[in-house]
């Protein structure tokens, strides 16, 4: 499945949106998740290959085989069959960052999925939603499915003012920024935003998705602190802190793991 840019925009200093469309899309068959995502294949510099690609691609030397990077589906507009993908970006870091910052209308993107997992439950009492760049876009699709009249929780953290974005929804939202750039404990900002959010009455549904070590911290919180089900939520990392993808990837499964371990433990 192959995509062509059609536009872009950016949205904040660090992330920008890429529309595709093109007859490389017509096989792409949405999921009714809001998380959900596409796997997208970069090509590094200098491979003798170029999208469309087959197997030449993975029998190409290791420097040369396509970067695997996931991305949420911002939004898919089915009657005009137009993908929407907001991408973070950070400098000239990254396979993904470097390709969506110079992205023009054109460009073509190797694609596969789409997969996801969750979607908001239309019967909880009310709902949470934190993270960071990563789960905006996530988040922000999730809050455009709520219900009307529920009350929703949501605890972001981002560089500055300078990198928030619209969010909508339909039901009574309630949206708390913390800011990284002005705080000693930048690390620590997702766990005191949640800690901190009013919690109503009923049971929520949760969404905490974001860096690894934030995240471990919220959901230890909110499953030792405010006795949620682990098993019924969506809590999990996208990414680590000082570690790029390959070696976020490497280590992953150990790492949640012990986390679970940890859980169990009480530590």
């Amino acid at each position: 499945m192959v995509g062509t840019v059609e536009s872009t925009e950016w949205l904040t200093p660090a992330m920008v949106r890429i529309t595709f469309g093109g007859p490389g899309l017509q096989r792409f068959a949405p999921k009714e998740f809001t998380d959900q995502y596409v796997i997208c294949q970069f090509v590094p510099e200098g491979a003798p290959y170029s999208p469309p690609f087959g197997d030449e691609a993975n029998l190409a030397a290791p420097e040369h085989r396509p970067r695997i990077r996931r991305f949420t589906v911002r939004k898919w507009d089915e009657a005009d069959r137009v993908l929407t993908v907001d991408f973070v970006v950070h400098g000239s870091e990254g396979y993904a960052g470097r390709w969506a910052q110079r992205a023009r209308p054109g460009d073509l993107l190797q694609m596969r999925g789409p997969g996801g997992g969750y979607r908001p439950d239309p019967e909880a009492d009310w709902y949470l939603m934190a993270g960071d760049e990563s789960s905006l876009p996530a988040i922000a699709a999730s809050l455009e499915v709520l219900p009307a009249g529920r009350s929703c929780e949501v605890a972001l953290v981002t560089d500055d003012a300078g990198h928030e974005i619209a969010l909508e929804s339909a039901a009574d939202l309630h949206v708390r920024w913390v800011h990284r750039n002005s705080s000693a404990a930048p690390e620590t900002l997702l766990l005191d935003a949640v800690g901190s959010v009013h919690w109503h009455r009923g049971r929520p549904d949760v969404f905490v998705h974001g860096e690894a070590g934030e995240v471990r911290a919220v959901r230890k919180h909110l499953v030792a602190a405010r006795g949620i089900d682990r098993n019924s939520s969506s809590i999990s990392p996208y990414w680590r802190r000082h570690h790029d993808d390959e070696t976020w990837r490497a280590v992953k499964k150990d790492w949640l793991a012990e986390a679970d371990r940890d859980l169990d433990a009480g530590v």
